[in-house]
């Protein structure tokens, strides 16, 4: 049994026979960083969301899923007249219990189409104000300001949370002179508190979305939870804004709101966003998964600003316009700090 260190000469005697000089570890290639972020991560959650929800389906999908849609409903309507007709014939009273529960599907059907209907007329009438609006102020015509503010005021007269900003409206709006000035006016009395009930949606849906991402490692969970979140989230600013949606005109307009990104290329913008308001220094310490979070709940938050901006029945004025930073940083701002 030896004692003390064993001490290999790896240097081999350059005059004698023996095997090849041991190799540099210098020249050894480098070890894989298994840390490193899959391809597609980094913001992947809410870029595939929305990349998936803005794309533009074929005129030939559009006729399948038509098709397809009407001859299902003709043979379910056709297969429960049947049943239905059939239970008449053979147990009378339960026959007829079926018809009456029919009836009151196809009456709840058509409650609902009526909805839909409403719900794209009142998403129409916002976008028709805002037109309007924009013509006003471009053309600088006081008549067609004030015949705006009008139409704002009859949007919102029946809700109670305006009705204080609407008072104040009502008696200062003859004293402005120029349609920018009473633009103004009605932003600070009448939609400045839903500019900030709408903020704070956004905020909770990009610290959800951040949460989520962050916590759960399920493969596709984190794109389900960014593509709801954000679905639920410009519903509720289109309700803010009294633009309340059904179920089509909701997806209509979160394409819109998609698509409006999409183009303007800020889908893959959620790191440029987060440096200047984190520090790159925060990032760099972040764990992988914990800063894919606060990236998708950063593009989260620029969903919402542009929702904002499409269901706001006036255009923002640079002093009202949100800031995307300023709302990135009240929602993901306070997650790094209870993590540090």
């Amino acid at each position: 049994m030896t004692k003390g260190p064993i001490l290999f000469d790896l240097e081999p005697d350059p005059g004698a026979p023996g095997p090849d000089p041991a190799p540099n570890v210098a020249d050894a290639p480098p070890v894989p960083d298994l840390t490193e972020p899959a391809p597609g991560a980094g913001g992947a959650a809410m870029e595939t969301a929305m990349r998936a929800a803005a794309r533009p389906s074929s005129r030939l999908a559009r006729w399948f899923w038509g098709l397809a849609a009407s001859i299902l409903s003709i043979v379910l309507s056709v297969a429960a007249w049947q049943f239905a007709a059939s239970l008449v014939a053979t147990v009378p009273i339960l026959g007829w219990i079926v018809t009456a529960l029919l009836g009151a599907f196809v009456l709840v059907a058509l409650l609902v189409a009526l909805r839909e209907m409403a719900a794209f007329g009142r998403l129409g009438r916002i976008d028709s104000i805002k037109h309007e609006a924009d013509m006003a102020l471009a053309e600088a015509d006081l008549a067609a300001a004030r015949g705006v503010v009008r139409q704002l005021e009859a949007l919102y007269a029946g809700r109670e949370d305006t009705r204080w900003g609407r008072d104040r409206l009502a008696e200062r709006k003859d004293d402005q002179f120029d349609a920018e000035a009473l633009f103004g006016l009605a932003e600070d009395t009448l939609l400045a508190p839903l500019d900030a009930a709408a903020r704070r949606e956004v905020e909770a849906a990009a610290r959800q979305v951040a949460t989520v991402t962050a916590l759960v490692p399920l493969a596709l969970a984190d794109v389900v939870a960014a593509f709801a979140s954000s679905l639920r989230m410009i519903r509720r600013v289109a309700e803010i804004y009294g633009g309340r949606s059904g179920v089509f005109g909701g997806w209509r307009l979160t394409r819109a709101v998609f698509s409006h990104l999409v183009a303007t290329g800020a889908v893959a913008a959620g790191e440029d966003l987060l440096e200047p308001v984190l520090g790159g220094s925060v990032l760099s310490k972040l764990s992988r998964r914990f800063g894919e979070g606060l990236v998708n709940g950063a593009l989260s938050a620029r969903v919402g600003v542009a929702a904002m901006e499409v269901c706001r029945p006036l255009p923002f004025s640079p002093r009202h316009r949100p800031s995307v930073r300023g709302i990135i940083k009240s929602a993901l701002a306070g997650l790094i700090g209870r993590s540090g």
